[in-house]
C-alpha cells in the first residue's frame, strides 16, 4: 500500500470540491488511479459546503455544539456523539479556519459518493473508493488519529467471524475496521498542522471494492461495545 498526499494552494470557502481535486489528481494516470481511494480531509469538504460560523462569545459557541450534536454525553458538552462517534464538542474546530468555526460536513457519506460518481465517470473509472477524514482522540492516549466521516466504493469492515486463525480456532468477535485504519494512515501522511496537504491517493489498499455501502457498518450498539461501562457512568 501507498500514500501519496498532494501539497496544494489554499481552498476558499464556497469553492468546487470536484474542480480543486482535479487541479492534483489529473496528472495520475488513469492506470494508477483505477483502483485506488481518493482521501479528502473533511475541512475542505465542509469549506465547499459553506459550513462556517463566525461567533462571538463562549455562549454561542456551546449553543452551535448542541444544534450540531447528535447526543450529549456530558454537561459541560465537552463529550458528544456526532455521526456516530464519541467526539469532543461536535467536531466543531477552529484551527485552519482564519477566525471562523469549522462544522463538520452535512453529510459525509453523501459528499464521499457525489465526489466518487463525478472522478469515476471524468475518468472513466471501475473501480474508485473515496475516503473523507477527520481526526479524534483515543482515551488515555496522547495525539490525534485520522477516522473516516464518510466513505464510498469500498467496503469499510472486513469481517473474519466464522472464520478460522492459524490454529484453527473459530473467530466469533473479529472485525477490522478498514475505513478507520486507511484514514489514520492517510492522515499521519498528510499531516495536521500547516502541511497544507488536504488530499492524498491511496494505491494498492487491501480493499473490497464495491458500489453500495452500508453507512450503519461501523456503527456498534451501545450496550454491545467494550467501553459501555464507563458511558453508563455519564449523564
Amino acid at each position: 500500500m501507498e500514500i501519496k498526499p498532494f501539497k496544494t494552494r489554499i481552498f476558499r470557502e464556497s469553492e468546487d470540491l470536484f474542480s480543486f481535486v482535479l487541479e492534483y489528481i489529473k496528472k495520475i494516470s488513469k492506470k494508477d488511479l483505477d483502483g485506488s481511494i481518493l482521501v479528502v480531509t473533511s475541512k475542505i469538504v465542509s469549506l465547499s459546503e459553506g459550513r462556517m460560523i463566525e461567533y462571538k462569545n463562549q455562549k454561542q459557541k456551546n449553543e452551535l455544539i448542541k444544534r450540531e450534536s447528535d447526543f450529549i454525553l456530558e454537561k459541560n458538552i465537552l463529550f458528544t456523539i456526532k455521526s456516530g462517534m464519541v467526539m469532543a464538542f461536535a467536531g466543531i474546530d477552529e484551527s485552519n479556519g482564519n477566525g471562523k468555526i469549522i462544522l463538520l460536513p452535512k453529510d459525509s457519506y453523501k459528499s464521499a459518493e457525489a465526489l466518487r460518481k463525478k472522478l469515476a465517470q471524468k475518468f472513466h473509472l471501475k473501480n474508485l473508493g473515496v475516503l473523507i477524514t477527520d481526526s479524534e482522540f483515543m482515551p488515555f492516549r496522547t495525539g490525534a488519529l485520522g477516522v473516516a466521516l464518510g466513505y464510498a466504493g469500498f467496503a469499510g469492515v472486513r469481517n473474519y467471524i466464522g472464520k478460522k486463525d492459524i490454529f484453527g480456532r473459530i473467530l466469533k468477535m473479529s472485525k477490522t475496521n478498514v475505513a478507520d485504519s486507511l484514514a489514520t494512515s492517510a492522515v499521519l501522511c498528510m499531516g495536521e498542522g500547516k502541511e497544507q496537504q488536504p488530499i492524498a491517493v491511496i494505491t494498492d489498499a487491501p480493499v473490497v471494492f464495491k458500489e453500495k455501502i452500508n453507512k450503519k457498518e461501523l456503527i456498534i450498539n451501545p450496550k454491545k461495545d467494550i467501553y459501555a461501562p464507563l458511558f453508563n457512568k455519564l449523564n
